[in-house]
């Protein structure tokens, strides 16, 4: 269902896909918007418990095209380094598919207070007192991965071999 990668020497192994999205700190979610046209848009989220989670109003594109098809990506992009004198980019990034739901209560709570806890690992006080304020406003979505993909440059792979 989902196709191998060409460049095979270029995959990153699923440990490394995992920590990518443990760093990253943005991404951009794909879903199937209005008028069957893709809908990207970027996002902060946190990687935990295997999902990805994001918080957004609980109106609006987003929603209404998960709504319609759940099934979405999520691409971050771990490094990105020109190389202008070798005419190249050192990158590294993954691309996760999965189904997006709606989390209820309990898993809304856990999820969001994950989220916070990344943003704002120093101030617990501070980040509760925020979810308070904002919780009953709130969505919190879930992606559950079906399929994780990552790829890094070429000259990633043979620098990891020379050490």
């Amino acid at each position: 269902m989902f196709r191998e990668m060409r460049r095979k020497k270029q995959v990153l192994s699923k440990e490394e896909c995992e920590l990518v999205l443990e760093r990253g700190t943005s991404g951009v979610l794909a879903v199937l918007g209005e008028g069957g046209y893709p809908y990207a848009v970027p996002l902060s989220y946190v990687y935990t418990d295997g999902k990805i989670v994001f918080h957004c109003a609980k109106q609006g594109h987003k929603l209404d095209a998960i709504a319609k098809n759940d099934k979405v990506s999520f691409c971050v992009v771990d490094l990105d380094d020109i190389q202008p004198e070798r005419y190249t980019t050192y990158f590294r990034s993954v691309i996760a598919f999965g189904r997006a739901r709606v989390l209820e209560e309990e898993e809304k709570r856990v999820a969001i207070e994950a989220l916070a806890a990344k943003y704002t690992p120093d101030d617990p006080e501070g980040r509760k007192q925020e979810i308070e304020r904002e919780y009953r406003a709130l969505c919190v979505v879930a992606i559950e991965i079906d399929h994780l993909s990552g790829k890094e440059a070429i000259e990633l792979v043979r620098k990891k071999k020379e050490m």
